[in-house]
């Protein structure tokens, strides 16, 4: 199983971004699926998560501005982000455990600039 981040890239203030994970092989409806970011300096902090069923769920911190939607036809997770700041500057990573072992992407660079 692996997981490939796209869709980062440099944007304005206020602008929306939707970033994407491609999980490879046949159980990506049976995955959970979680995004993380990472910014310079920082601990890496939890964004969303998304049950195999398509439940969702986000850190107080996270919720009003970030989506998370899932494409099980694609083997696709998605991370929609709104009205971006600048402390939203990161690498995003999307996030399984498969096996009992955590399982992450090579991570997307997010930069916002005011």
């Amino acid at each position: 199983v692996q997981l490939q981040a796209s869709g980062g890239g440099l944007v304005q203030a206020g602008e929306s971004l939707k970033l994407s994970c491609v999980v490879s092989g046949s159980i990506f409806s049976t995955l959970h699926m979680n995004w993380w970011r990472q910014a310079p300096g920082k601990q890496r902090e939890l964004v969303a998560l998304i049950s195999s069923g398509g439940v969702t769920n986000y850190p107080d911190a996270m919720k009003g501005r970030f989506t998370t939607s899932r494409v099980n036809a694609r083997n696709t997770v998605y991370l929609q982000i709104h009205d971006l700041k600048p402390e939203d500057t990161a690498i995003y990573y999307c996030q399984t455990l498969y096996q009992g072992t955590a399982l992450w992407g090579q991570g997307t660079l997010v930069t916002v600039s005011s």
